[in-house]
């Protein structure tokens, strides 16, 4: 995958914000919809619940809040949570307290996977709002088909995409010269290098994607990940994946007898040599932190060559949201060409866009220069569907029960 460097002028940011409004592409934005949207929007504060665990994210954020206040006047603030599932818990207490529209705490929220199915499935979403936004035409919806298929649960317009994430691993090639292909051939190099490879404990973001990749990879029919979980499919789809397991844990870090608690600290293992490889989300990790000088320029990024599991991320609005026209004028500004590209920057954070750039206009295009950095994938694989949101919890649990102490 290749890095991505904005050149952002005010102007064009001052244009990016605009162009939906002089050619929608959508029946609300066709009309002067949007443009009361945007009139309502201004004066009101957006409080964005959003994981507040990384300062290159933080930050982001931060320069989303000078550019919607100086382009919208409105007031963003940031409100920093370690997990997505306290605000689905939040939001569903002022339901059942009887609090209605314009009610509410949360604003917008950073969210995807059984977090957005379980608010979808319970009433708990403002909308069908996002293909209404005018940026929504650019995003790469037949590319990228997780930007309307969240975990295999349609997003119908309830949430708007932000970002990318396919699942990546990354090892300093002095010490890891051939990269292992697939779940099994990691199996392989764990029993050749006992205690060198691990994963987060579950239920670690991390530590669950990396058991879903094997999941996927073993799964007698794909197909039924993709449904609803039952105790049935459960049992068909999952009689490879903890033979696999039990195979490997002897072969992990402390024989599989203790698990680092997230991702940052099996890459801070991987950077010590203490362990062969670590593994991300986000494809650009490993050039972000050969650009930040944690990481040596001898890292090398890849994907199974058969594909790893990717998906989108969100953001949504609640139903009682107190200022959901600011609350949509911000999330059609994250899908600006000049909000994507900073984004994608490695530089700023290197978080892969959701839009199409070939068919953006010149002008936004030129905001996104590609180039060759140490660290990035080089021969980016198929992304593999995530399985439908419901298996999440019964792995987990699973998971736990086998190995968890």
């Amino acid at each position: 995958m290749p890095s991505i460097t904005p050149r952002i002028t005010r102007r064009q940011l001052l244009l990016a914000a605009s162009a939906g409004a002089l050619a929608p592409a959508h029946a609300q934005t066709a009309s002067s919809g949007w443009a009361a949207i945007e009139q309502a929007a201004r004066g009101q504060t957006v409080y964005w619940n959003a994981w507040g665990g990384s300062a290159q994210t933080n930050n982001y954020i931060q320069w989303v809040a000078q550019q919607v206040s100086s382009l919208h006047a409105i007031t963003l603030q940031h409100v920093k949570i370690t997990d997505t599932a306290d605000v689905v818990k939040r939001v569903r207490a002022e339901k059942t307290a009887g609090r209605g529209a314009g009610e509410g705490t949360v604003d917008l929220v950073w969210i995807n996977g059984e977090n957005f199915a379980a608010m979808k499935r319970e009433g708990l979403l403002f909308g069908p709002y996002a293909e209404a936004l005018p940026h929504f035409r650019w995003v790469d919806t037949e590319g990228k088909p997780t930007t309307q298929n969240d975990f295999s649960v349609p997003t119908d317009g309830m949430e708007s995409p932000w970002g990318m994430a396919q699942f990546t691993l990354f090892a300093d090639s002095k010490r890891l010269p051939q990269s292992p292909q697939s779940m099994q051939a990691l199996l392989a190099l764990a029993r050749s290098q006992p205690g060198r490879i691990t994963h987060p404990r579950l239920p670690d973001f991390h530590g669950t994607t990396f058991i879903k990749q094997a999941l996927v990879e073993f799964a007698p029919d794909r197909q039924a990940l993709a449904r609803p979980v039952t105790d049935a499919a459960l049992a068909a789809q999952t009689t490879a994946l903890w033979p696999f397991l039990d195979a490997l844990r002897p072969h992990l870090w402390r024989a599989g007898r203790q698990f680092p608690q997230n991702a940052a600290a099996v890459r801070q293992m991987m950077a010590d040599g203490e362990l062969l490889l670590a593994i991300t989300f986000n494809p650009n990790e490993a050039a972000n932190e050969i650009a930040a000088k944690r990481l040596p320029s001898s890292v090398v990024s890849w994907q199974f060559e058969k594909g790893t599991i990717g998906n989108t991320h969100f953001v949504a609005i609640p139903y009682n949201a107190r200022a959901k026209p600011a609350a949509q004028v911000v999330a059609n500004f994250l899908l600006s060409p000049a909000a994507q590209a900073r984004k994608a920057d490695i530089a700023h954070w290197g978080d892969p866009t959701v839009l199409d750039i070939p068919r953006l206009p010149a002008a936004d295009r030129a905001l996104f220069q590609t180039g060759a950095l140490p660290g990035l994938v080089r021969k980016p694989a198929p992304t593999l569907p995530e399985p439908h949101a419901s298996w999440v919890d019964p792995i987990e649990k699973e998971w736990t029960r086998r190995y968890g102490v």
